[in-house]
């Protein structure tokens, strides 16, 4: 199985590309599910036209009992991709990596993976945090590969060299590994020289390289993923191509 997380920066379009990675893993034919490990509970509205699924920590504080089946806390959204988002604690109170701690416990229970059954299960995770219940997903074997989303901004390739040293500081607990670099360009001056020198320093590689697109933006606007939006573009093939890469490697650990 396809087990990925997604870490970067706060605002370095993490959701975006995590919803169009899974967008483009549906279209290939593989079973997903998305779930969205941020209090703004954002990450999956795109391939749900807009509407976004009840959170499930919204969900725990407006009823007296747990969920009893999956249904309760997600929605199936474009290509089949069930989107389930952790949600967080009311505003000011509580810790937010505890929601996902309890949402990954409660999403157990509910024996979610054994009743889906996906090929493919992608996190994405708040900011540039790796500690408490934001390293939930890369441990006890939730996702076995990390990709860091970042740009050629200064404080987007710090955020990103903190999550690889973090993640490398987990390795001995047989956590998940950094499997590479998703460049999300922002026409920053030197950008791929800026990213491709911090990959090459740390011995990862750039998996992707996502251009800046106003078709990102404008199939936004109306709900979807560039994926839904229109498959052709350039942009979409990017994504299609970081999809059957893992797809590939998958193949070969289990084939």
């Amino acid at each position: 199985m396809i087990k990925v997380a997604i870490y970067g920066k706060g605002g370095i379009g993490k959701s975006t590309c995590t919803a169009n990675l899974s967008a483009a893993l549906a279209s290939l034919g593989k079973r997903v599910i998305q779930i969205g490990c941020d209090p703004k509970a954002d990450s999956t509205i795109n391939l749900l036209g807009g509407e976004p699924v009840t959170p499930v920590m919204n969900y725990l504080r407006e009823h007296d009992e747990e969920p009893t089946l999956v249904e309760q806390i997600s929605r199936i959204g474009y290509g089949g991709v069930l989107c389930i988002e952790t949600g967080g604690p009311t505003p000011g109170l509580g810790c937010a990596g505890r929601g996902i701690v309890s949402t990954f416990s409660l999403l157990e229970e509910l024996k979610l993976f054994e009743k889906f059954k996906p090929d493919a299960v992608l996190y994405d995770v708040l900011g540039d945090v790796v500690c408490g219940g934001f390293a939930a997903p890369i441990r006890e074997g939730y996702a076995s590969k990390v990709l860091i989303v970042t740009s050629g901004e200064k404080m987007a390739l710090y955020a990103a060299n903190n999550i690889n040293s973090a993640v490398k500081n987990f390795q001995d607990r047989s956590y998940a590994s950094v499997r590479g670099i998703i460049m999300n360009r922002r026409a920053v001056e030197g950008e791929e020289e800026k990213v491709r020198a911090f990959a090459d320093k740390n011995g990862l590689e750039v998996v992707a390289d996502i251009p800046r697109s106003n078709d990102i933006i404008k199939y936004e606007d109306m709900g979807k993923t560039v994926i839904e939006g229109d498959s052709s573009l350039e942009v979409s093939k990017r994504f299609l191509s970081l999809a059957q890469l893992l797809i590939d490697e998958d193949k070969e650990v289990c084939p």
